[in-house]
């Protein structure tokens, strides 16, 4: 995920709005309890991402991956008045750690976590979305995308996260590397999707910003 200098990255974390307290709490405990933390979006992404929600304030966020909710606080902080949102994880282990943290926010009346496989639950939902963000197991991006894109709303937002995937997109794919394989293929099915406008921004692994016209 590193593609820029260690010393210009501490650059622009401190020039970076700070997390919040809980966020900072959150991330330690992710860092030190749970495991993969680099999972996790972490100050400058979740700043980024919270920037972004203050940007669209959405009325209505779908969020799939939760991991440990980082992301969701982030992504709340910017919801309109009486926003929502909904976020799918199938990892239940980490369901308990979640709702702590989601609790402990201002925003516990505003996520509502599901658990499950979000192949499953997605299409049986019947929101339409000003934001979707996807961040969860990369072999199934194309399907995520292909799923959510008629739910989301014109003018809606699509993120996408780990589009540059350590730069193995640039790579010679392996024969067993499935997920560097849908990804290059994910990333040139939105580049050609007329139904939208895209910017890829090398931001950690990279986030695909999506616009539906």
């Amino acid at each position: 995920m590193e593609f820029i200098s260690k010393k210009l990255d501490n650059y622009i974390h401190a020039h970076t709005e700070i997390e919040s307290p809980l966020l900072y709490e959150l991330n330690r405990t992710t860092n030190t309890n749970v495991l993969r933390p680099r999972m996790l979006s972490g100050h400058f992404q979740g700043r980024v991402l919270s920037m972004f929600s203050h940007m669209i304030r959405p009325k209505n966020v779908l969020e799939i991956g939760t991991y440990t909710g980082y992301s969701a606080l982030c992504f709340a902080e910017g919801l309109s008045e009486n926003g929502k949102i909904t976020t799918i994880d199938k990892n239940e282990e980490l369901e308990d750690l979640v709702k702590e943290f989601i609790s402990k926010s201002d925003y516990a009346n505003k996520i509502n976590c599901v658990i499950g496989n979000a192949m499953d639950i997605v299409p049986d939902l019947n929101e339409i979305y000003d934001l979707v963000f996807i961040d969860a197991d990369k072999s199934n991006y194309i399907n995520y995308y292909t799923m959510v894109i008629d739910k989301v709303s014109s003018g809606g937002y699509i993120i996408i996260d780990n589009v540059l995937w350590s730069g193995k997109v640039l790579e010679p794919i392996k024969k067993n590397d499935i997920d560097t394989k849908v990804l290059v293929e994910l990333n040139k099915i939105v580049h050609e999707d007329k139904r939208v406008q895209e910017v890829m921004l090398p931001i950690r692994d990279g986030l695909l910003v999506v616009r539906k016209k």
